[in-house]
């Protein structure tokens, strides 16, 4: 049961959501449990995955290198992405439960923060590559790891406070709806149960998305355009491959990631479809994690 509480201002009686619902991914009763076991797999792997990962480069000291320690740091950010969305979602496949306002906000928060984290974080790791490709002398001194550390505490300022800025707008608006038309508290599924003006929650939304989109995007290309250049340069058939191996995992996961993620927040929720949008989400918030 959703409730509603009621409240007396100046202006009038104003109603507003204290529990919403989550649509999910599907309607339809007879895809709940295939969808249900489908996500469970898809969850266990990236946790197991990602966990693994984060163990491995840290009990390995042959692997304390900053190629790695971005690499645990990506893990990490991916690991906390999928738990923070993928159990409520397979609770909401098996029994509808409502999630409170408090709940609400908390998921919104965490999700902008670790999403915001990773677009910076394949940013720096392919910063990494570059100075290893490009300047391998210097990269000993280049990638420090004090250098590391102060990236990945920049990674994660920067979604935080990203993350507070859509959590201030959002606490402002009144809910007069309780369906979010989505599996996770996202901003524009949350801004469309809105009743009162949504234009600075947007503009905020906009602006906070195509800086930690493009910025990020135009930091890889230009990496890239001096990586591959620096390839072309080598003699060695066998040289070009390996320095190339050490690229493709990452230029497939930043095509998904900020493909998926361009795609559903670089345009207004007026013209957004929240339906393809909820697809588009599943590829950035689990199937990336995957990789």
């Amino acid at each position: 049961m959703v409730i509603i509480r009621t409240k007396d201002m100046a202006t009038g009686n104003h109603s507003t959501v204290t529990e919403f619902i989550l649509a999910g991914l599907s309607e339809q009763p007879e895809f709940q449990l295939p969808l249900f076991l489908l996500f469970l797999e898809i969850y266990v792997l990236p946790l197991l995955g990602n966990l693994g990962m984060v163990m491995l480069i840290g009990l390995s000291s042959i692997l304390h290198t900053p190629m790695y320690y971005l690499l645990s740091s990506l893990s990490m950010i991916d690991l906390c992405l999928s738990t923070e969305i993928t159990p409520k979602m397979l609770v909401n496949f098996v029994m509808e439960e409502n999630i409170s306002y408090a709940e609400c906000m908390t998921q919104l928060y965490f999700f902008a923060a670790f999403a915001i984290a990773e677009c910076h974080l394949l940013a720096a790791m392919v910063y990494d590559r570059y100075v290893a490709i490009c300047s391998p002398l210097l990269y000993n001194v280049t990638m420090s790891t004090q250098v590391c550390s102060w990236m990945v505490v920049g990674v994660y300022s920067m979604g935080l406070i990203c993350a507070t800025a859509h959590i201030v707008c959002m606490v402002r608006l009144l809910f007069c709806d309780a369906i979010i038309n989505h599996y996770t508290c996202d901003l524009y599924p949350l801004l469309e149960l809105s009743c009162s003006s949504t234009f600075i929650n947007e503009v905020v939304g906009l602006c906070t998305s195509a800086f930690n989109i493009f910025v990020p995007v135009l930091t890889i290309l230009s990496s890239y355009i001096f990586i591959i250049t620096s390839i072309l340069c080598i003699h060695s058939t066998e040289g070009r491959a390996k320095a190339f191996s050490t690229c493709s995992s990452h230029i497939s996961a930043v095509a998904l990631f900020f493909g998926s993620a361009a795609f559903m927040y670089l345009q207004p929720s007026s013209v957004s479809s929240m339906d393809q949008g909820k697809v588009s989400s599943v590829v950035y918030t689990i199937i990336v994690p995957i990789l």
